[in-house]
C-alpha cells in the first residue's frame, strides 16, 4: 500500500472510531432530541391563518404556521393569478406583490384544509389594498397583496409562535 493511500486509510479509521465513541458518549436524551428535530424538520410546515394592520409608518401582513418557517420568496408582479387554474384573482390595485412559501401546505395529509385566514379580503389600508390565497398546491402556498402605488416593503421571520413578516411602508399618518 503507498502512504498516500494508507494515510487515507488510517484518517478514515480515526475517524469512524471517533464517531463511534461520541456516539455512546452522549446521552440518551441526545439522540430523542436529534430524532424529535430530524422529524420535526421533515414534516412539511403548514399555513394556518394571514392576518393584517395598519400602523403609523407601515401596513404589516403576518402569515401563522405550525411547524417551522419554511423558504418564502416575496416577487413583485405585474398581476394577480390562482396557482393551477391561472384565472385573474379579483383584487384591485396597479402594484401587486405575490408571496410564495415553500415546501408548505394549507391541509393536513388527510386533505382536510388547516388554512383559516381570509381566501380573498379587499382592505383599505394606507398602502394595502386587498390580500387573496391564491395557491395551496404541490407543497407550495401563494398570497398576493394588492397596491395602487408601489409598495415598499422588508421581510422577516419571528417564532413562537412561528410567522412570516411582511412590511410595506408607508408615510407616518399618526
Amino acid at each position: 500500500m503507498n502512504r498516500p493511500r494508507r494515510r487515507q486509510a488510517t484518517a478514515l479509521g480515526v475517524g469512524a472510531l471517533l464517531t463511534a465513541t461520541l456516539a455512546f458518549a452522549a446521552p440518551a436524551s441526545a439522540a430523542t432530541t436529534t430524532a424529535a428535530t430530524k422529524a420535526k424538520a421533515t414534516q412539511t410546515p403548514l399555513v394556518v391563518n394571514a392576518r393584517y394592520g395598519g400602523h403609523c409608518t407601515y401596513d404589516r401582513v403576518v402569515i401563522d404556521l405550525q411547524g417551522y418557517v419554511p423558504g418564502v420568496t416575496v416577487t413583485p408582479v405585474p398581476n394577480l393569478v390562482y396557482d393551477g387554474s391561472g384565472k385573474p384573482v379579483p383584487l384591485a390595485g396597479r402594484y401587486f406583490l405575490e408571496v410564495r412559501l415553500h415546501p408548505a401546505a394549507g391541509h393536513d395529509d388527510a386533505g382536510h384544509n388547516v388554512y383559516l385566514g381570509p381566501k380573498l379580503v379587499k382592505i383599505n389600508l394606507s398602502k394595502l389594498k386587498g390580500l387573496a390565497l391564491t395557491g395551496d398546491y404541490e407543497g407550495y402556498v401563494t398570497f398576493g397583496a394588492a397596491f395602487d402605488t408601489t409598495p415598499a416593503y422588508s421581510s422577516f421571520t419571528l417564532h413562537s409562535p412561528e410567522r412570516f413578516v411582511l412590511d410595506i411602508a408607508h408615510p407616518n399618518t399618526c
